[in-house]
């Protein structure tokens, strides 16, 4: 048997739904079956990384070790001291092992990445958050149990969504009613429906049918076009994009769901983000929990930190570097190639000009109109805008440039 990626075949979603049955039925009559429900992620992590490859499984368990060391030692020193530097250097050794997988291809040792394995990007997130809010008190007690439990939790294990430890622990320790289980059910069902048609007929239509045979044709005018650009480049932009977004959706209304099966309400990852009216309520519509994690984690941290030791007085200039910084990160951590950190700086400047129009908008409001055709305009540009970002993001223009 090879390891099965998470709901990428019908031989995942059986073996599933073969073992969530007992949960369903438990919950259903107010029960929690702890020993099962560790019995049932043990299974599917087997299923997963211990197939025919075990190396990803290996991985897996080293590193599950290392940040169960670097959080518990944090916590023990967090007991009694709060140095900012100790602080840093757990955060530090916690994203280590990602480091290392990020530069594996940059370097080209298959050596160096002892701790690749699918979805160390989410563990680690997970990881971060929680040394974090122990630094801040947020979080005044965890047990080793309860923190493998966290990361482990196998519905989003592999590509989010990211949940955050004291809203996972409220809905784990308890058990729902029998009326808001039916809920539940009811909401999770029509979210695995809805998931079903995002990634297996849509996305299967974007990116199987149609992306390789635009990609062909938007490659035939590399050489009769300044810089490959032509209609049909223009095409295999709209075509990824409906691709990531309908791939990636699908996947994460899977992860809902099953959490939702398993009476866990974890936070959806999308909503309706073609209809952003501005790139900054589009962040606040794509991969959501991913992006309000860097809002939280990042981004507030280091605008907070420049305003504590007055590096920057200009709150404009400070919320600008504040976008340029979280927004290289974000590049850096898809990938070190130049189209990710591009990726990066394009948002990181449309932020930055999208913030300076909010102020100019505000500051003659009375002669700019607001309306439903501004805003049905609104919506087109930063449609168009985020369509470009994501052909820079899929490394079309490299091959097509470069390749």
């Amino acid at each position: 048997m090879h390891n099965i990626t998470p709901y990428s075949s019908p031989h995942y979603f059986i073996y599933l739904f073969v073992l969530l049955l007992p949960i369903i039925i438990g919950l259903l009559y107010g029960k929690r079956f702890r020993i099962y429900d560790f019995f049932a992620t043990v299974l599917i992590l087997v299923i997963t990384f211990f197939g025919g490859d075990a190396r990803q499984g290996i991985s897996l368990i080293f590193y599950v070790l290392f940040e169960m060391i670097v959080v518990f030692t944090y916590k023990h020193y967090r007991k009694n001291h709060n140095n900012f530097w100790v602080f840093t250097s757990a955060v530090v050794l916690a994203i280590i092992p990602l480091v290392f997988v990020k530069l594996d291809p940059l370097l080209k040792n298959a050596t160096i990445s002892l701790f690749a394995f699918m979805g160390i990007s989410y563990l680690t997130f997970k990881a971060v958050e929680i040394i974090m809010e122990l630094r801040d008190g947020t979080i005044k007690e965890i047990k080793p149990t309860e923190f493998v439990r966290f990361l482990l939790f196998f519905p989003t294990i592999s590509s989010g969504p990211i949940d955050r430890f004291r809203r996972f622990q409220k809905d784990v320790l308890k058990v729902p009613s029998r009326e808001k289980y039916l809920e539940l059910l009811h909401t999770g069902t029509n979210r695995l429906m809805l998931g079903l048609v995002y990634k297996f007929i849509l996305g299967y239509f974007f990116g199987t049918l149609l992306l390789p045979k635009v990609s062909i044709l938007a490659l035939s005018y590399g050489e009769q076009a300044p810089l490959g650009i032509s209609w049909a480049l223009v095409a295999y932009m709209y075509t990824y994009s409906m691709y990531l977004f309908f791939d990636f959706a699908g996947y994460s209304l899977f992860a809902v769901a099953i959490s939702n099966f398993m009476g866990v309400e974890t936070p959806m990852n999308f909503r309706q983000p073609f209809k952003s009216v501005n790139i900054k309520d589009f962040w606040n519509r794509w991969h959501i929990t991913l992006s309000f994690w860097f809002r939280d984690f990042i981004y507030m941290r280091l605008i907070f930190l420049m305003m504590k030791k007055k590096w920057i007085k200009n709150r404009v200039t400070m919320a600008n570097l504040g976008y340029v910084t979280l927004f290289l990160i974000m590049g850096f951590w898809h990938g070190e190639t130049w189209y990710y950190i591009v990726y990066g700086i394009f948002h990181a400047c449309a932020m930055i000009t999208n913030d300076a129009w909010l102020r100019f908008k505000k500051k003659h409001r009375q002669q700019i109109p607001s309306n439903k055709f501004t805003k049905a305009l609104a919506i087109f540009i930063t449609f168009n805008v985020v369509c470009f970002s994501f052909l820079i993001f899929s490394g079309f223009l490299n091959t097509l440039w470069f390749g």
